[in-house]
């Protein structure tokens, strides 16, 4: 996704060029995907229906909304590495630290899901 979906070309090339083509790569590798869509309106409660996963361009453009959604259990998951990275959905609250006042459910999220991720079948 991308803002507005670049609006068919008008603001932006990278939907048509870029993120259409790897939909439909997806769907022929049997991957029910769709898009792209406007980030500013993919986040609402009516809208987060029909998804399971919101794969974003940049990193602000997912992780603000899904802060203020879900602070203290979201986990950010960093694709196309060679290896598999996650963590808190939050930042390193350096102010906290030692303070016993931290929450710890994000980084608890991030640990089981790159467990869940690392898993070999």
């Amino acid at each position: 996704m991308n803002p507005h979906a670049g609006e068919e070309g008008t603001i932006g090339r990278e939907e048509i060029d870029i993120i259409a083509p790897a939909i439909r790569k997806l769907r022929g590798e049997g991957i029910e995907a769709s898009g792209p869509h406007p980030a500013d309106s993919l986040f609402h409660e009516h809208a987060r229906k029909y998804y399971d996963v919101a794969l974003g361009m940049y990193h602000d453009q997912v992780l603000a909304p899904v802060k203020a959604l879900a602070f203290d259990r979201a986990v950010n998951v960093t694709l196309g590495l060679p290896f598999v990275r996650t963590s808190p959905d939050h930042g390193t609250a350096f102010d906290l630290a030692g303070s016993g006042t931290a929450n710890p459910s994000s980084l608890e999220a991030a640990l089981k899901l790159a467990a869940k991720l690392s898993a070999t079948p």
